[in-house]
């Protein structure tokens, strides 16, 4: 895992993972780095938002609906399609559904139960880098 400060080794594409369960981001940054990336990770979207302005490497987003802090994945998904619309988006829920008035062209959404891999696969599928 990279922090804010430092750069990612082997030129690896960087992934903001944002999940506010501690053994959920743990698992799936295992995931995510084992499968080629390496990933920048945070349980909020405030923080998130201001990871993205410090790091233009970050080319993918993995965030879950239920954050901590008082904005949720949909409204962070939104303000990251805005401030960077090319930015490949993955919206991820238990509890919440897929609303297309809430998500950002583009995003894709997966339902809760599901496994890093499935996260990973679809990452796959956006990611040009």
């Amino acid at each position: 895992m990279t922090d804010e400060t430092t750069s990612p080794e082997e030129d690896r594409p960087v992934i903001l993972l944002v999940e506010d369960e501690a053994l959920t981001i743990m698992d799936l940054g295992d995931v995510l780095e084992s499968g080629g990336y390496d990933t920048v990770q945070c349980a909020s979207a405030e923080r998130a938002l201001s990871i993205l302005q410090a790091r233009p490497d970050i080319c993918g987003l993995v965030t879950d609906v239920e954050l901590s802090g008082r904005t949720n994945g949909f409204d962070l998904a939104n303000s990251v399609a805005e401030a960077r619309p090319q930015l490949p988006i993955v919206i991820v829920s238990g509890r919440a559904a897929p609303d297309p008035e809430r998500m950002p062209a583009g995003a894709r959404f997966i339902a809760r139960p599901c496994s890093g891999e499935d996260i990973l696969d679809q990452l796959r599928r956006l990611l040009p880098c």
